[in-house]
Parts: C-alpha cells; structure tokens; sequence
C-alpha cells in the first residue's frame, strides 16, 4: 500500500558551444579538377574555422563523396560533371564568434560553400540534468506529502522510481538579415537558450 505520483523538473541555461555543420560542395567537367578545386576551397574554410577559434581537436570530417551528376531534364540523360562534396562538423567554444565565423567561411569557400545547419548546446550537461532531476524529484515528494497527509498516513520511503529524460531542448537559432553596409555585414545569430525536462514516476510507501 502506498502512493504513486509524477513528478516534473525543468532546467536551462544559456548555450556556451556551437556546432556547425560546414563544408564545399564543387561541380567540375572532371574528376581531377573537380578534386583539386574541393580540396582547396576545403582547406580555405579549415584554415577559416581556424582562425575563428576552433580547436583542431574540435574538427572531424563527417562526409566525403565522389560521384557523376545527371541532367534528366531531357530524355537522354547529360552528364553534366563530378560532383566533390567535403563536409567538417566544427565545435566552436565561443558561440559570440558564431556570426563572424560564419562569414569567414562564406568567403574562405567562396561560391562552393555549404552551411548544412548549426546547434547550440551546453557543455556541462550533467550539471543541466542534476538540476533536473532535483526539481523533478521535490515536485514529486512535495505531491506525495501532500497526499499522505490528506489520507491520514505519514509518507515513508520511495520503492519505486521510473525517470523519463527529454533533452536537451535548444529552439532553432535565428539568422536575422544583417546591415547592407560593409563594414557592418556579419551575420547576427541568436542562440535562445537550451533546457532539459526530468519526469520521475515515484511509488512511496507509509510509515508505520
């Protein structure tokens, strides 16, 4: 005999890390040439996140791909060159540089440039879930006191605890337009902020 209660705890916190997804995707009559153009245009955008403050231990290439590209338009199909995509997934530990950077590696790639997409996080995760999960936990205890005591019974300890995890949450960031002049034409970012939601399902017993 006992009581069973739900308990909600949220926990957020502003973003302090990006990663982006970033890359060159090249289209050249030949294989060579269309290699040699990716990897330049490549290297111009690592030395762009580089220079940007992203460590090198913070980049990985995520994709590499070589194939033919096709013009179906008409009833013969054309072939129309290679197609040389290099993708780098960067973390950037300084989320004020993130309009900047992005900047650096539009012009370090040039026309060839591909920004697949970008997320804010927080890097210290675990503290994000603790306090979590210990709001979750006094919004549960606090339901079961509340019971206990509307029932005539003293609450006793927990014999059961479920605990259901959602996030971290962060809302899709906002690239507004920048100024049209050009000294003043970075691209401004808003990160929002990144939240976690804790659900435990606690069983209590009674104390005797």
């Amino acid at each position: 005999m006992g009581i069973k209660v739900s308990g909600v705890g949220e926990a957020s916190a502003a973003p302090d890390m990006v990663e982006l997804d970033v890359g060159v995707s090249v289209l050249a009559d030949t294989v060579q040439a269309a290699t040699r153009i990716a990897a330049e245009r490549a290297e111009a955008v690592t030395s762009a996140l580089t220079a940007g403050g992203v460590a090198s231990e913070d980049m990985a290439t995520t994709e590499y791909s070589i194939r033919p590209e096709y013009d179906y338009s008409t009833n013969n199909q054309r072939l129309l060159g290679y197609r040389v995509s290099n993708t780098v997934r960067a973390k950037l530990r300084d989320i004020t540089s993130t309009g900047p950077l992005l900047d650096s590696i539009s012009s370090a790639g040039g026309d060839e440039t591909r920004v697949n997409g970008l997320s804010f996080g927080v890097a210290d995760e675990p503290s994000l879930l603790a306090r979590a999960r210990e709001a979750a936990w006094n919004d549960a205890t606090a339901k079961a006191e509340q019971l206990a005591a509307l029932s005539g019974h003293t609450l006793g300890m927990a014999t059961s605890i479920t605990e259901t995890i959602q996030g971290p949450v962060v809302p899709m960031p906002r690239m507004m337009a920048a100024d049209m002049a050009p000294e003043r034409a970075s691209t401004p970012i808003q990160p929002g902020t990144s939240s976690m939601t804790v659900t435990l399902q606690v069983e209590f017993g009674f104390r005797e």
